[in-house]
């Protein structure tokens, strides 16, 4: 009877039993990049300031680009107009964009909110001085999946002056 050298002898590792080993190693190390990205930030909140101006104005909007449910996001509008306002400002804002949201409410309030099939008219009253700032205090509905994009405006005699286009992209 002949003894093997070695008790390892004759238990060689499959093609099959080699691919599982490296479809382990590939997912353990898309496990650590993804943990490190979480680690550094990079899968929380993003955020971004777009700013127009025309007819005398200057609007600029601060908004999550990239968020996930249940993030904390701003969303805050200043608008300047050198010589201050008349009575009301009017903002003009794609509806749905608000449909990702669970919210707290506008702070100031506005004084009149109306809605078409598709944009939501803001009017309040116009501040003393140049500056108005409208804050929306808000977070992501934790049922929200996809992100929305929209479009907002400063309106003079019911004619949009000044806008920026926004979108903000929902990570699982």
């Amino acid at each position: 009877m002949d003894v093997p050298s070695s008790t390892l002898e004759g238990i060689e590792t499959s093609a099959q039993g080699r691919l599982a080993i490296w479809s382990r190693r590939g997912f353990l190390a898309l496990l650590l990049v993804f943990v490190l990205a979480g680690l550094a930030g990079f899968l929380g909140v993003r955020t971004a300031t777009e700013t127009d101006e025309a007819g005398g104005y200057r609007l600029s909007l601060r908004h999550a680009t990239t968020a996930r449910a249940g993030d904390d996001v701003p969303w805050q509008v200043t608008v300047t107009h050198e010589g201050g306002f008349g009575k009301d400002i009017t903002l003009a804002v794609t509806g749905d964009y608000f449909d990702i949201y669970e919210t707290q409410g506008f702070a100031p309030d506005p004084s009149d909110a109306t809605r078409d099939g598709h944009t939501l008219y803001l009017t309040f009253a116009a501040p003393p001085g140049d500056t108005f700032v409208v804050s929306y205090d808000a977070y992501i509905q934790p049922s929200s999946q996809v992100g929305r994009d929209g479009t907002l405006s400063v309106l003079e005699d019911g004619s949009p002056v000044a806008s920026v286009d926004f979108d903000t992209l929902l990570l699982p």
